[in-house]
């Protein structure tokens, strides 16, 4: 089993930056894929950013240029940098771990970011 815990989620302006962090327990040396989805209210959860392999990231097409994925060393906490966010991010943001390509997904329990002036 995986666990992974969100932080750093909150309310920022438009334009601003938010930070947020997944950290994994239990099994983590297994993980071989991590990272964002989103879900805003009544739509369906999206990809965000993620590993995809030990160098590979993928990033949705509505945030290149301006969120930047990454972890560290241990491979065990994944990061997402969010710069000049917009009010259209406004999300609850989930962290996921997968122990292969095609194997099933870990959720954390969900961080809320509002991006509102």
């Amino acid at each position: 089993q995986v666990q992974l815990v969100e932080s750093g989620g909150g309310l920022v302006q438009p334009g601003g930056s938010l930070r947020l962090s997944c950290a994994a327990s239990g099994s983590a040396f297994s993980i071989k894929v991590m990272g964002w989805y989103r879900q805003a209210p009544g739509k369906q959860r999206e990809l965000v950013a993620a590993f995809t392999s030990e160098s590979n990231t993928n990033y949705a097409d509505f945030v290149k240029g301006r969120f930047t994925i990454s972890r560290d060393n241990a491979n065990t906490t994944v990061y997402l940098q969010m710069n000049a966010l917009k009010p259209e991010d406004t999300a609850v943001y989930y962290c996921y771990a997968r122990r292969s390509a095609s194997g099933p997904r870990y959720w954390g329990q969900g961080t809320q970011v509002t991006v509102s002036s």
